[in-house]
């Protein structure tokens, strides 16, 4: 008996059953550009034989003119549906189901020959897009069935069909691109009927055992986005048209509201996809934030869906539906919703990863495999570089002992779980935590570690992290200035104007950390909607509140500071840079840069202005809060190797950098797989 009953319960399409309720969402990985499909094969077989019913692949563009970028998957000649072969029948012969998505990026497509409704220039493309005439617009519609029949070639189970996300279809149905004035654009009737004829020509391509997922945007979240009645027009004329499934599509790649970000809360959108239940009886998919079983699992017993799209969750986890089912949820490795291996590699060219998982994207390239020979390894640190390492080695067969100077394991991703919008860290203590126990570490916490303390075994890895960066500022002893540890970890009292000293993401956390009081708005969803300004798809269009983001006061009124000249917080993640900006714009956090620190005294931080000291001046603080970098801790593997030995050294202890939790956990893992 699962403890999931809705999750678990099978479901009947007429020509083909679902054996439970989990889609995989379509995440664009780069895999298939690289053209090693056995490796593309593999990543998807490993999601269905961890018990995913059905998968959708990353866009696959359906014309040279819809892909996102140049040269971006297509499935165009013989050669390439063998390729996709390959892959269906991997995923075929480990017990899943998979289907294709169809996406033409439209005016997002990164290239000169992109098309769309109307030559208007999207805000993250430099290329406008031009504007198609009716011998276009059935070239556009052609390819999406030619693309569809190819797939089912391929051995598809299905297609989804990409109506959302402000992709090329959502462009002819909202008015926010869509200028046009003959039969394809001006009323919402001759806007939809492009996804309309789409869906009908694709159906009469494959046939009618064959399913057909069309995604919906049922919140734009853009100005002259769809009206709530508009969506169930759609909707309905969609399953009408033939589709076998509707999933939920959040809001456009340029809206200002963060839609799968940490700081989003989980399942956040769920009600958007609730108000349509009822409305069609095709089943329909919910989407967004969802990343435990137990989410997944509320959500359907009360109505708010049929099925559930979880995407990331199964890039951190393979085995997700698995483990679920076998009742060991604690030990599926929790999806953050960080963005930064995933979507922020795929907006940077680069292959897509898991900060959590680094074997995601590359299973038959890091091998976790059993020891030749069981040795006996110590693990300096417990932070995400020696816990991965840890681990890695144990579940290879090593004898390992970790040692901290803490009483706890986590290291500094017990800071960031402190921080606003950041609580999912908690989360992955509590995963590193329980694959401590699990896999039969031992722990010698409470005390830092001696060069005596690891001589006797075999390999020694250090993984003992960073330390505070010493500014060198006159005054900096004084009792007025804190560091970032003192402020996260340690819960130091800070008075109510603070400057704070370096904008990196340390910085910029602390800034968050500062400024709330009070809820978080990542728990609590009506507080978190009102910051952003969501509102009711019934009673504003697209769900944009017509006031606008309305935060709830700054808890204290923060200076945030750098050296460099530049904007700050330029560094920070591709896709979530700008959420972590906006937030601290709201929250009134002034922000300087090209600053000199000249000293601080008791009525603030005095400092001047480029290299010419210019406009010397006082920020008015009644603390000064230090995040001005971080230098490797690399005392012991310094003794070590003073004896001659050769210990490795990873994470901070090799490379000072932000807290950088991705490359430590990589780092980590892949030392202990060949260890």
């Amino acid at each position: 008996m699962t403890q999931y009953p809705h999750l678990f319960a099978p479901l009947d399409l007429g020509f083909t059953t679902l054996k439970n309720r989990v889609l995989m969402g379509s995440m664009h990985t780069g895999l298939e550009e690289r053209g090693d499909w056995n490796r593309v094969a593999e990543y998807y077989a490993e999601r269905a034989r961890g018990g995913v019913a059905l998968m959708v692949t990353g866009g696959i563009a359906p014309n040279n003119e819809g892909g996102v970028f140049p040269g971006a998957a297509g499935l165009y000649t013989p050669e390439d549906i063998a390729n996709h072969r390959m892959v269906t029948d991997r995923v075929h012969a480990a017990g899943g189901k998979i289907a294709m998505q169809i996406l033409h990026a439209g005016r997002y497509a990164y290239g000169p020959e992109c098309v769309s409704a109307s030559p208007i220039k999207s805000p993250i493309s430099p290329f406008p897009p031009k504007e198609l005439d009716e011998d276009g617009i059935e070239k556009q519609i052609a390819d999406f069935a030619t693309a569809a029949t190819r797939a089912r070639e391929a051995g598809y189970d299905g297609v989804e069909v990409m109506g959302s996300e402000g992709y090329f279809i959502n462009q002819f149905i909202a008015k926010h691109v869509n200028k046009r004035t003959d039969r394809w654009g001006g009323s919402y009737e001759n806007r939809i009927r492009l996804p309309i004829e789409i869906v009908k020509r694709v159906r009469d391509a494959v046939g009618p055992d064959f399913i057909i997922i069309y995604r919906l945007s049922m919140i734009d979240l853009v100005p002259d986005g769809s009206t709530f009645d508009e969506v169930v027009q759609l909707a309905r004329a969609i399953e009408d048209a033939g589709a076998t499934i509707i999933n939920t599509g959040i809001g456009w790649h340029e809206a200002r509201v963060p839609t799968i970000a940490t700081s989003v809360p989980r399942a956040g959108f769920a009600w958007v996809t609730r108000k349509l239940m009822g409305k069609v009886s095709v089943p329909i998919i919910t989407s967004n934030r969802i990343n435990t079983p137990e989410v997944a699992e509320e959500l359907l017993a009360g109505g708010a869906a049929d099925l559930v799209s979880m995407a990331r969750p199964f890039l951190a986890d393979a085995h997700f539906v698995a483990k679920a089912e076998a009742g060991k949820s604690a030990e599926i490795a929790p999806c953050i919703a960080c963005n930064q291996a995933c979507l922020d590699h795929t907006f940077s060219g680069k292959l897509t990863s898991c900060l959590v998982n680094p074997r995601a994207c590359a299973e038959t390239e890091l091998m976790i495999e059993p020891a030749t020979h069981a040795k006996t390894i110590a693990v300096v640190g417990a932070g995400p570089a020696g816990l991965s390492a840890a681990i890695t080695a144990a579940q290879r067969g090593h004898k390992v002992t970790l040692f901290d100077r803490a009483d706890r394991v986590g290291g500094q991703l017990h800071m960031a779980a402190t921080i606003p919008g950041k609580e999912e860290f908690t989360g992955l203590i509590d995963w590193f935590t329980r694959q401590v126990e699990t896999n039969g570490i031992e722990t010698r916490l409470g005390a830092a570690a001696t060069a005596g303390d690891v001589a006797n075994f075999d390999e020694v890895i250090i993984a003992t992290g960073v330390a505070p960066r010493d500014p060198q500022i006159d005054g900096q002893d004084a009792d007025n200035v804190l560091s970032y540890i003192d402020v996260l970890l340690h819960k130091k009292p800070v008075g109510d104007r603070v400057a704070i000293i370096g904008a990196g993401g340390i910085g910029f956390d602390v800034a968050e950390y500062l400024t709330h009081d009070g809820p978080s708005p990542t728990l609590d969803i009506a507080l978190w909607q009102k910051e952003w300004g969501v509102a009711d798809t019934e009673e504003h269009r697209a769900g944009l509140a017509p006031e606008g983001p309305q935060p709830e006061p700054p808890a204290r009124h923060v200076t945030l500071l750098q050296r460099k000249s530049k904007a700050l917080g330029k560094g920070l993640g591709k896709t979530t840079g700008w959420i972590h900006r906006a937030s601290l714009k709201m929250k009134e956090v002034t922000m300087q840069g090209g600053v000199n620190y000249e000293r601080i005294g008791p009525e603030g931080l005095h400092v001047t202005s480029g290299e010419t000291r210019d406009d010397p001046r006082v920020i008015a603080a009644d603390t000064i809060v230090l995040c001005a970098g971080q230098v490797s801790d690399r005392s012991l593997a310094d003794a070590l190797e003073a004896q001659g030995r050769v210990p490795h050294v990873i994470g901070g202890a090799d490379v000072a950098a932000e807290l950088d939790a991705k490359r430590a956990i990589d780092q980590g893992t892949r030392l202990a797989a060949r260890l």
